[in-house]
């Protein structure tokens, strides 16, 4: 166990280094050192500026900026920052102010340490984002600009049957906007917690032969398409807009990515109902049916799409107290099953 340091916080994740009044470390613990470089043994008697030197991101030294023990006398604390070692690694530092009464001096500084990879991770994440996002967007505004310029400009050459087509391509790019526009609202809305249901009774069943009415629409064959309804299901109070986007997520998902026929099940089970789409194509192998929902999981699918919609599926379904899973269907593809609770919520009851 490192030098100075109760075994309770040297189990902590995070690295802590102690100084006391006169700046001089008394303790480190295991995460520090490992997250530093440093040797407790070696650190503990040195003052905390020479046991572990940081700089800022312009390269000036940290300690002498915030002057912990000649500093304000108002300030309690430092708040979390990414500061580097000499090494050139980077750490997140927080620093607290222990002082012997209010406006006192400082009798003992706790220095905070913790890794970045969460944070770079993050930082992949959104630049990930980013990246998809002005992808799917330059496809159809570069339509919708092509084609309103030409229209513009050439308005007399074309004939109604030209322009409406070319109307209808713009109105469909539009769309395909606003469902991206919708997903990453709904990402933000699910990362943050403030995700919003509006419920209502809602007929599953119906919004199952909905589905299935706007994909025939779009030119799937009716052949391809097979239902299996329940006729004894709970009363469901859901928020309608939401499962509609979750089924028609998983709906689209079987016809583009599956083969075979794709049938869904609308079934009640013990204290709700549960609604299974199944296809008969390759199927998703064990081992990645666990990473199907994170962000941009594509796997080996054909080129397009965010890869955001099951992660999106998977926070609407668990918003609504639910669940989601995938597994391989009985006909050998993929089938992607989530539940939803019978009953009224409080408001309605």
């Amino acid at each position: 166990m490192p030098v100075g340091l109760p075994l309770e916080l040297d189990e902590v994740p995070d690295g802590v280094i102690v100084a006391d009044e006169t700046g001089q470390v008394v303790a480190v613990n295991a995460a520090a050192e490992r997250l530093t470089g440093i040797v407790a043994d070696e650190a503990v008697g040195k003052h905390i500026e020479e046991a572990l030197p940081l700089y800022d991101a312009i390269g000036r030294p940290w300690w002498t900026c915030t002057d912990p023990y000649g500093g304000l006398a108002t300030r309690s604390r430092q708040p979390e920052r990414a500061l580097s070692l000499p090494d050139g690694r980077t750490v997140l530092v927080t620093a607290r102010y222990v002082r012997d009464r209010p406006l006192g001096q400082v009798v003992k500084l706790v220095v905070g340490l913790r890794s970045t990879v969460a944070r770079d991770r993050q930082d992949r994440e959104s630049s990930e984002l980013i990246a998809t996002v002005a992808h799917e967007l330059r496809s159809p505004l570069t339509s919708v600009k092509g084609f309103t310029a030409t229209l513009l400009a050439k308005w007399g050459r074309f004939s109604d049957d030209q322009k409406r087509l070319m109307l209808e391509t713009v109105e469909a790019d539009a769309d395909r906007i606003t469902r991206l526009i919708t997903e990453l609202l709904d990402i933000a809305r699910i990362d943050t917690g403030r995700l919003q249901l509006h419920r209502q009774v809602v007929d599953l069943p119906a919004v199952a032969r909905r589905q299935v009415a706007a994909l025939a629409a779009t030119g799937v064959p009716a052949s391809r398409l097979r239902m299996q309804v329940a006729v004894d299901l709970p009363e469901l109070w859901l928020d309608p807009d939401k499962i509609d986007q979750v089924l028609g997520n998983l709906l689209e998902n079987a016809v583009r990515h599956g083969a075979g026929t794709v049938t869904i099940a609308v079934q009640a089970i013990p204290g709700g109902a549960a609604v299974t789409v199944s296809d008969q194509g390759p199927g998703i192998p064990p081992e990645l049916a666990a990473r199907v929902f994170t962000k941009f999981w594509r796997g080996n699918r054909r080129p397009g799409g965010t890869g955001l919609g099951l992660y999106i599926a998977k926070g609407l379904v668990e918003a609504h107290g639910g669940s989601i899973e995938v597994e391989r269907s009985t006909t050998g593809g993929a089938s992607f099953r989530f539940t939803v609770p019978a009953g009224a919520p409080d408001f309605a009851r």
